[in-house]
């Protein structure tokens, strides 16, 4: 077989190279290895969380895969947060650093050991974003595989998931359900290994790497459990293998105009107010040019095709039955709202590869998880960027399944996420309170952490829509009401938010995509003028280095922007 890149001469040209061939005899290689490409494979596995608990099996798969097609499997691994698990504690600060922490263990790995290419197996939310940052910045031909969707759990015939668990907490806390019902929710809502199930950041990441073409057709709403996943995950390694040969990098694959048509997709599938944070660090690391304004622009333009969890009725699982992401790409392609000419990991085009799936130009009538492209959920995408002198550089909201996203109420202002969620157990927030909970940012909190328990909590007790609440943190993906997050700068930054006291009239207004504290600019400077930047929460380790580095929300809350 012939060197399929040059990458691998590193390990079978010259004398002075024997050092390095002696360290791969020892692991079984013989001469004939070291003219096969060698392939990395990033292994997510662990038992930390049922989103990375069914990965091994889909590792050794692939690993199968890429020694059938003639490729050296070099497997290492990256480490993973759950956010389901840490939600609500210090630990949730971590997620954000982990996802700096898989791109450098990819990065690092590949570079390191000058592999000719990568497949990445990951399941859980930031395993995604950082995975693929690490392919970028490494830049060899390179693959994603996503762990696949849990399947749903059940109670008194209702399906369940992580969030069901969220909003039972605070049902419970407001009189609405037992404790033996809050008992069995909990214990069910998890009924095996896989991401959480609805259109929660896992799920939404993955869809738009699809869309992006790094990732295999339906490959994003497979469940794990099922046997199409294990198929997907070895497909991969074969595709990858072609890539190898073609010398097909993600930098060719990731461009301005094929991250369009992944934020098409998210605005498509109603998903995650965490794609904004994590495509602006993918399109720093791949060097495009990608601003939070350019969501704004998207969203105008695509509608909300998916009736999808948190804020509608169907799942991961449902969407796949339904046609899954090549049937909402193939809707928005009829449409004209589709970049067709980017290309994929399998060498086609965005536009040969859906016309090669044989898919209508509309959904299937015989089910109604993705609506007509001229019968949406709602006619412009859910996730606004908010402006105003509370977010000059913007805050992230998510709009659907409100009836009016336009609230104006006294603030009621937290510094950290457990006073906040201790208030609303205590029944101490009311209709037409806006909550504030700050110094949370990427600096701040540090690790900019994600508040479910608060959002759930309001959600649990019916106050979804009539109580407000913004932060410089962030939400799960599975959080949905009046709530807008990312507010940058951030209040350890200095940011207005910083100067918001307990009481001051505050407008959140995703009409006019308005953020304003009422109080006059001579007040606020007045204000400013009297803040003292708090001291730093960490002073060692990953939180410190995090902390110091990180950038503002608005520019993905990177740490290499320099």
């Amino acid at each position: 077989m012939t060197i399929l890149n040059p990458r691998s001469r590193n390990i079978t040209e010259g004398k002075s190279r024997a050092p390095n061939r002696s360290m791969y005899y020892a692991m079984g290689y013989e001469e004939a290895d070291f003219k096969k490409p060698m392939v990395g494979v990033a292994n997510g596995h662990s038992t930390i969380t049922p989103c990375n608990s069914g990965l091994q099996k889909l590792t050794d798969a692939a690993i199968a895969a890429i020694e059938a097609a003639g490729g050296n499997a070099q497997v290492f691994g990256t480490p993973t947060i759950s956010d389901g698990m840490a939600m609500g504690t210090e630990g949730m600060k971590y997620s954000l650093v982990s996802r700096e922490v898989i791109s450098d263990c990819i990065e690092t790995s590949v570079q390191g050991q000058w592999m000719d290419g990568v497949l990445v197996v990951g399941g859980c939310d930031k395993n995604m974003p950082g995975g693929l940052m690490g392919m970028l910045r490494a830049n060899v031909p390179a693959i994603y595989v996503y762990g696949g969707t849990i399947l749903p759990g059940s109670y008194q015939g209702k399906d369940l998931n992580i969030v069901s668990v969220f909003e039972a907490v605070g049902e419970n806390a407001a009189g609405r359900l037992s404790d033996e019902d809050l008992l069995q929710i909990e214990r069910r809502a998890i009924p095996g290994p896989g991401s959480c199930g609805g259109m929660y950041t896992a799920n939404t990441m993955s869809s738009s790497f699809e869309a992006l073409g790094i990732s295999l057709p339906y490959s994003s709403t497979m469940a794990n459990p099922h046997d199409e996943k294990l198929n997907s995950a070895a497909e991969s390694a074969r595709v990858l293998i072609e890539a190898i040969k073609k010398d097909i990098k993600p930098r060719d694959i990731v461009t301005k105009k094929s991250i369009e048509n992944a934020v098409a997709v998210i605005m498509a599938t109603g998903g995650s107010t965490n794609a904004v944070l994590h495509f602006l660090a993918i399109a720093h690391a791949a060097g495009v040019d990608w601003s939070i304004d350019d969501f704004e622009r998207m969203r105008k333009k695509i509608p909300v095709l998916c009736d999808l969890k948190p804020s509608g009725k169907y799942l991961a699982v449902d969407l796949h039955r339904a046609g899954g992401i090549p049937q909402v790409m193939k809707t928005l392609m009829a449409a004209g709202l589709l970049n067709t000419d980017c290309l994929t990991i399998t060498g086609q085009t965005i536009g040969e590869m859906l016309n090669s799936l044989n898919l209508p130009d509309a959904p299937r009538a015989d089910q109604d998880v993705i609506r007509p492209i001229d019968k949406p959920m709602y006619a412009q995408g859910h996730l606004a960027i908010l402006k105003g002198n509370l977010s000059p550089e913007g805050a992230v909201a998510k709009i659907t399944g409100l009836k009016n996203p336009v609230i104006t109420g006294p603030a009621r202002v937290f510094d950290d996420e457990q006073s906040a969620l201790a208030a609303i157990l205590a029944n101490k927030i009311v209709p037409g309170d806006v909550m504030v909970l700050r110094y949370l940012g990427p600096k701040g909190g540090p690790g900019m952490p994600e508040m479910l328990a608060p959002t759930g909590a309001l959600i649990g007790q019916g106050l979804g829509e009539s109580v407000g609440l913004i932060t410089d943190g962030r939400f799960s993906g599975g959080t949905w009401g009046m709530v807008v997050g990312h507010v940058a700068p951030e209040a350890a930054a200095g940011g207005t938010i910083a100067f918001i006291h307990e009481g001051d009239s505050v407008t959140i207004d995703a009409k006019q995509l308005l953020l304003q504290l009422n109080v006059s600019d001579e007040e606020i400077a007045k204000r400013r003028a009297a803040w003292t930047a708090p001291k730093p929460r960490y002073i060692r380790g990953v939180q410190a280095k995090f902390a110091f580095n990180a950038s503002s929300a608005s520019k993905g809350a990177v740490l290499d922007n320099y």
